[in-house]
């Protein structure tokens, strides 16, 4: 084998780590802005549901 294609197998391979390595940052990026955003939903839904309860409550307090 010769050296040219010694170090074209070489550079070939390195390209292909720093391919694997960009496709799991961007999976790992992608993961961290559903846990994100799940959050956030979850978050918004609490603030409705205590919201709701709070102006049930000042309404009963108008009644009384």
């Amino acid at each position: 084998m010769s050296i040219l294609t010694v170090f074209a197998i070489a550079e070939v391979k390195k390209e292909e780590g720093r391919r694997k390595k960009e496709e799991e940052r961007r999976k790992k990026k992608e993961e961290r802005r559903k846990k994100k955003e799940g959050r956030r939903k979850k978050e918004e839904e609490r603030r409705k549901k205590e919201e709701g309860i709070r102006k049930k409550k000042e309404e009963r307090r108008k009644k009384e």
